[in-house]
């Protein structure tokens, strides 16, 4: 006989969990307890989103599932951010949620929220746990549903009196992860189609994606000399300097990518829905009937026709999909294969950052600076607004597993994620980007990073507004500025406040040494760069957006 907390840790175990990220909550602390004698380590974050945030990243570069506990009501309401992140970016996650006690139920009770419901459009599955027994069959069913087809966020209701009460249960196991592969008539048909093609285009998306998987694709691409580009905030499936990476396809597109995929006679769409964002408001790709021969390859059939009737719909995922086709080559010589090389050098002059601009900072000639610093394994985090266009645009990813951002595009995320990564990868660089808004949101995960004494570095572009919407509200009521001014702190004297690092940047030359000194403090650090915003993008000023407009 067990405690329903107890049940619940040893589950946990039983499917491989190392750790869990929590803000603690009276309603679960019988797991609590059950914690303090496993071998799991408990992460505790300062705020449910945070929390959420920091387990989504988890299962965003290991493939498992982050798992992240809050307390009823407000906690699980604070979490919703990281379970909307999770289901929109197809990341394996599952949230634990202290309920209100089952005699208490439905009487709006302290804190009552029904999880059914309010998860119900933003998570992949929502269950309640009444009986303890049945713990171990619910919570493994968690991790196969939260990984296996398209995956995503699992959210599980925990009555109090439950976890408290004791039960007899069949021992835990792990879960048994479901692969989709692809047939050899699938294989086949598109064998005839690449065969046929003119002027085809690979777009690389979605998750399910290993190093592995990353390297046959990087062969498939070199035998049929194919150009490749990264679907919106993926740029880490293809290596950046690879003379077939023609671009990211997400927002402000290079117009050389967006015009080879519409002139494109064939489009291989691997992992990924093509969204809003990468598909530019479905004009890449046109819906329902894209005005390209369209081969989706997915490891969900539900995604398959959901938004655009592709030619050829290929059930798999993308690791197993690329095994698979790697071993098909060309029967000739690809009457496409100069066009590669012609969107490559498209792409290193669309990604060479300007030199110059207003203000007395130049973001261009830092992001130069950090691509020479940065080691190919870096993991680079960020969130939401305009500054992240430095990062997607000029930072050249190398290898899998070097990025982390939501493609929702959800702010607040950086900072949090880098908690995570820094936690699962120590001996790795971990640089977050936030803006001054997007840091504020989460940004109190900082003491997070000090407490376990993750030494990250947080580069915080502070032009003292909501950029991305003074951006849209300038173009589309020029001058008439209302709800986008902030007031900010000494971000640099919050780092110290916190037990970090801080420095503070005025001038582009100052940012090396900042860098260095923050590298080599051994502390988590905070970069505050003082951007004049009028440097709103990087090639037009927030002068010349209200004049145009």
């Amino acid at each position: 006989m067990k405690t329903g907390g107890q049940l619940i840790v040893d589950a946990l175990e039983a499917n491989g969990t190392d750790r869990i990220y929590c803000v603690p909550g009276e309603s679960y602390l019988a797991v609590l307890d059950a914690l303090h004698d496993s071998s799991i380590r408990t992460i505790v974050c300062r705020q449910e989103g945070g929390a959420a945030m920091m387990a989504d990243c988890h299962g965003r570069l290991t493939g498992r599932p982050g798992i992240c506990f809050v307390t009823r009501g407000p906690g699980s309401t604070n979490a919703s951010a990281g379970i909307h992140i999770a289901m929109q970016d197809s990341v394996p996650l599952i949230l634990f949620i202290g309920q209100v006690a089952s005699h208490a139920k439905g009487r709006e009770a302290f804190q009552e929220v029904d999880y059914v419901r309010f998860f119900g459009d933003i998570a992949k599955w929502v269950v309640e746990i009444d009986d303890a027994a049945r713990i171990p069959e619910f919570v493994t069913r968690a991790f196969a549903v939260a990984t296996s087809g398209r995956p995503g966020p699992v959210v599980i209701s925990l009555p109090e009196d439950m976890l408290t009460s004791l039960a007899e249960a069949p021992e835990a196991r792990h879960y048994s992860p479901v692969e989709t592969r692809p047939g050899e008539v699938e294989l086949d048909a598109l064998d005839v189609l690449l065969n046929k093609a003119k002027r085809p285009f690979v777009i690389l998306g979605g998750t399910r994606w290993d190093a592995q998987a990353v390297a046959q694709m990087r062969t498939i691409a070199e035998a049929w000399s194919l150009p490749v580009g990264c679907s919106f905030r993926r740029q880490m499936l293809f290596d950046h300097l690879h003379p077939n990476y023609a671009g990211d396809v997400g927002i402000g597109i290079n117009p050389k990518v967006a015009t080879a995929i519409k002139q494109a006679d064939l489009v291989l769409l691997i992992g990924g829905r093509m969204g809003e964002m990468p598909s530019s408001d479905y004009t890449l790709l046109k819906s329902p009937y894209p005005d390209q021969t369209l081969v989706h390859i997915h490891a969900d059939a539900g995604e398959l026709g959901r938004v655009y009737r592709p030619a050829l719909a290929i059930n798999a995922s993308p690791a197993a999909f690329v095994e698979a086709f790697a071993k098909r080559k060309p029967a000739a010589t690809p009457v496409w294969a100069a066009e590669a090389a012609k969107l490559h050098a498209a792409y290193l002059d669309w990604s060479t950052p300007p030199e110059s601009g207003p203000g007395a900072v130049q973001m261009g000639p830092i992001m130069n600076y950090l691509e020479t610093m940065l080691p190919d394994d870096a993991i680079l985090t960020n969130g939401a607004g305009n500054y992240a266009t430095w990062v997607h645009r000029y930072h050249r990813f190398r290898r899998f597993g070097t990025q982390a951002a939501p493609t929702s595009g959800s702010m607040g995320y950086g900072t949090p994620a880098a908690v995570a990564a820094k936690q699962l990868f120590p001996d790795r660089d971990v640089i977050a980007f936030a803006g001054d808004g997007c840091f504020l949101m989460n940004g109190q995960e900082f003491a997070t990073a000090v407490q376990y004494g993750l030494p990250i570095i947080v580069i915080v572009v502070n032009n003292g507004i909501y950029g991305t919407i003074r951006m849209h509200q300038e173009r589309e009521y020029p001058g008439r500025v209302v709800a986008t001014d902030l007031k900010n702190p000494d971000f640099a004297a919050l780092a110290r406040a916190y037990g970090g690092h801080g420095e503070t940047v005025e001038k582009t030359a100052d940012f090396a040494a900042a860098f260095e000194r923050a590298r080599a403090s051994g502390q988590p650090s905070i970069i505050e760069i003082r951007l004049d915003p009028e440097a709103i993008t990087p090639t037009r000023t927030m002068t010349q957006i209200r004049e145009k407009s």
